[in-house]
């Protein structure tokens, strides 16, 4: 069930048990290259995504796919990167969260992409207070113009442990971030109309203009 909020204001969520999590394990086919490895100035994208999650104060792990290891390995302590669980038969980001989720299980996990450069500081500070204030909801996200932004969100335990219950009982249908929302108590927080213009996802070439 999606509840709509209005709420905007600013904590650090620290007082929580909770997990930073970069997604870059996409395959990256439209872009041509490595998008966690892409540079905005001189700092990766996946570092500058994982920088804003270390000024929340809480800790940061990278989700990558097997076939990244080695090359991120090159830029990142390898103790942050988690690689994508084979035994979780799942395409897409929820391959990642889930494969983090059962290294663990008890951390409530804040999620962004690698690929949303613009996201800006107060848009995470936002979502983390919405997180604090609004007890007994399994998720929490932004929607832009009634469409749901699930790789900048934050997920509880119980909430993942429910879906990963789902899938190994081969009751999730679908695959998607999407769906997931649909089974969780998630918290929908819609975008202004001067913050819409962060949640653009870079998948090509031609999107890098302006950035």
């Amino acid at each position: 069930m999606l509840i709509p909020a209005r709420i905007i204001l600013i904590i650090h969520p620290k007082q929580f048990s909770m997990l930073g999590v970069i997604l870059s394990g996409g395959q990256s086919t439209r872009m041509g290259t490595d998008k966690g490895l892409l540079k905005l100035a001189t700092t990766t994208w996946a570092q500058l995504a994982a920088d804003k999650m270390k000024a929340l104060q809480i800790p940061v792990v990278l989700s990558v796919n097997p076939a990244q290891s080695n090359e991120y390995s090159s830029f990142f302590d390898p103790s942050i990167l988690i690689t994508d669980d084979q035994q979780l038969n799942i395409r897409g980001p929820l391959r990642g969260v889930l494969s983090i989720h059962k290294l663990y299980p008890g951390e409530d996990l804040f999620v962004l992409a690698c690929d949303m450069p613009s996201i800006e500081m107060p848009i995470l500070q936002q979502l983390a207070k919405l997180y604090a204030q609004n007890k007994g909801f399994d998720a929490f996200i932004f929607s832009n113009d009634n469409q749901p932004e699930p790789v900048c969100g934050i997920y509880t335990s119980k909430g993942l442990a429910y879906i990963l219950q789902q899938f190994e009982k081969r009751q999730l249908t679908k695959h998607s971030m999407k769906f997931m929302l649909e089974q969780l108590n998630t918290l929908v927080t819609p975008l202004q109309e001067d913050q819409k213009k962060h949640f653009i996802n870079a998948n090509s070439p031609a999107s890098l203009n302006g950035l």
